[in-house]
């Protein structure tokens, strides 16, 4: 049952992908100019519009990619050392009930 409800949902992902590379394709065609990038310097180079909105856009994921790495990483780290903790009080409540119980009898 849970494959048919996922083969009409696999369908329309690979629409909406095929959807967003024609646009993308047909945006890249149209932007095939060739543009002036001015630097410090005197320094310029000639690229197309087109190279410099993907390196941009590249930049700009690598950038969001890598901010959410070290966040996803920090809380991994918290995560370890609350189970930690969590452990050693266990731990420590076990052995007090095991003393306290040992002295009631």
């Amino acid at each position: 049952m849970y494959s048919e409800i996922m083969l009409p949902m696999r369908a329309l992902v690979w629409f909406v992908r095929f959807i967003l590379f024609i646009l993308l394709f047909g945006f890249a065609v149209k932007n095939d100019h060739v543009v002036d990038l001015h630097f410090f310097f005197g320094n310029q180079w000639r690229f197309q519009l087109v190279f410099i909105i993907l390196v941009a856009f590249a930049v700009g994921a690598l950038m969001g990619v890598t901010a959410t790495i070290t966040s996803l990483l920090r809380q991994r780290r918290e995560i370890s050392r609350l189970r930690k903790q969590l452990a050693r009080a266990e731990l420590a409540a076990a052995s007090d009930e095991t003393v306290h119980l040992s002295e009631s009898s």
